[in-house]
């Protein structure tokens, strides 16, 4: 971002609106291995010139590393036991298609919530081979060294291990532990929070938009000085 802004001269910016949705452009595409509606190759690179896919992920990384993956990306409550069924499965033959992988893990998807755990699985492995919190981390830190004093910085997230970053860095500056302050006590942070809480849709527009159910909206203005 910044180095784009440096190149059409449009640093300092007056403001930034960052939407992190993903594209169902890329979802409704079957080959693409990002639904797991559709039968594919293990794929999710939103980047195709990118050597990382789900399937490498998947056939290559430890035990410990995936569980990791399921429990933080995935927030999901048997990661080690998916993990291990994983790693187990992998050991006869690669995983290398969306069914394959299904078929790996069924045993191990709560009765009833088969679509919201396959969603939070496939989020996970997204999450990872586009390093998708590493990207928006970066997004975060550049946005202040562009934004004009008193810019606006608004973002929209779609899920909490986003919108956790967003606030955080908001509040303190940084992505984890506390606040720096200065020699007087004064909070050392880049941005000051225009909206209290996140902005959620209302009743209508999630009537007229489905996906907006999970949005969460914050402002921030880049501290004078």
């Amino acid at each position: 971002m910044k180095n784009n802004c440096r190149l059409f001269g449009a640093i300092p910016v007056d403001g930034i609106l960052a939407d992190l949705g993903v594209s169902s452009h890329q979802f409704d595409q079957p080959e693409r291995g990002f639904s797991t509606r559709f039968d594919a190759d293990l794929d999710m690179r939103m980047d195709q010139s990118s050597s990382l896919t789900a399937g490498k992920v998947i056939n290559t990384y430890p035990e410990d590393r995936l569980h990791r993956i399921f429990g933080i990306y995935g927030e999901i409550q048997n990661a080690r036991s998916l993990a291990k069924a994983v790693v187990t499965a992998r050991l006869n033959k690669p995983v290398e298609t969306v069914a394959e992988f299904k078929e790996v893990i069924k045993k191990l998807i709560p009765r009833g919530k088969e679509n919201k755990y396959l969603a939070q699985v496939f989020q996970a492995l997204r999450i990872e081979v586009n390093q998708e919190l590493e990207a928006l981390q970066e997004f975060l830190s550049q946005s202040a060294e562009v934004l004009k004093p008193g810019g606006r910085l608004v973002v929209m997230s779609y899920h909490s291990l986003e919108d956790r970053l967003v606030k955080s860095f908001i509040a303190k500056g940084k992505f984890s532990g506390e606040m720096e302050k200065d020699f007087f006590g004064n909070a050392i942070k880049p941005f000051e929070a225009v909206t209290r809480k996140a902005v959620t849709a209302s009743e209508e527009e999630i009537k007229l938009n489905n996906r907006a159910r999970s949005a969460k909206l914050r402002v921030a203005a880049k501290v004078e000085g």
